[in-house]
């Protein structure tokens, strides 16, 4: 069931930038109506990190969604970018199915262009481009939350795909039903 056209869902929600270095996060306000950055974790394709970094910051503000950036091509196709994204948003779900808030659906939302704003936006502000580096992630994460944010108050739906459902325990027919 879809609610109207300008509703958002209530609760806060977490904005993803997976890049190959850092990982960007945002956060929304409870209402659903601003995105703000939260902080940049290292990428750790080795332990993963990073990844249990962001269910921390999930469970830690109660988070009702994790929106991910999916980085397609300008025609819209995905590539390497896009797989590895892919990849990240299937690690989150397997480690935020063991969360206390592990029924917490994953999104991911298209990004392109995300990061290329994110530096036009900080070079507007007047910072450096040296210092971009610390915060282009957690401002790509804003860009990439806030447009889901307001693509689902413009349509009244949930934004982007769903990664995966988590498993839900359930006993086998015959066994203990």
């Amino acid at each position: 069931m879809t609610e109207a056209a300008g509703s958002v869902r209530p609760g806060v929600r977490i904005g993803v930038d997976v890049g190959d270095a850092r990982v960007g996060v945002a956060s929304s306000d409870p209402s659903g109506l601003l995105a703000t950055p939260v902080e940049t974790v290292a990428r750790d394709v080795e332990h993963n990190s990073d990844v249990d970094r962001v269910v921390e910051i999930a469970t830690e503000l109660e988070a009702v969604e994790v929106v991910v950036g999916l980085p397609r091509s300008l025609d819209g196709s995905e590539g390497p970018a896009a797989a590895k994204a892919r990849e990240w948003a299937a690690h989150l779900r397997s480690a935020l199915g063991r969360a206390p808030i592990g029924n917490t659906p994953i999104r991911l939302v298209d990004e392109r262009l995300t990061t290329v704003d994110a530096h036009r936006g900080l070079r507007d502000s007047g910072l450096a481009g040296r210092r971009h580096r610390g915060v282009v992630d957690q401002a790509a994460a804003v860009l990439i939350l806030q447009t889901a944010l307001d693509t689902e108050r413009a349509t009244g739906g949930p934004p982007g795909e769903r990664v995966g459902r988590p498993r839900r325990r359930t006993p086998r027919k015959g066994k203990d039903a």
